[in-house]
């Protein structure tokens, strides 16, 4: 993030907060759905949904990292 937002501000680091959620719950909803249509065209018994589940969780915490755990190139020494 450029500049990055103010920590004192409460309402900004709310919105961070929800959008990090927003990210992971997400990420498992719409993996996990991909998984369970892939299982009901297939007909196997959720293995795919489990599978999409983890993948979503998993793709959702890299969003999260790339998006607000990364530092800036121009910070670092």
């Amino acid at each position: 993030m450029a500049g990055g937002p103010d920590p004192g501000d409460y309402w900004v680091c709310v919105s961070i907060g929800w959008a990090i959620s927003s990210y992971l719950l997400s990420g498992v909803l719409v993996w996990g759905g991909i998984g369970y249509l892939l299982d009901w065209l297939i007909g196997t018994p959720h293995v795919f949904l489990a599978i999409g589940m983890i993948a979503g969780a998993g793709l959702g915490t890299y969003l999260v990292y790339v998006r607000y755990g990364k530092e800036d190139e121009g910070k670092k020494p």
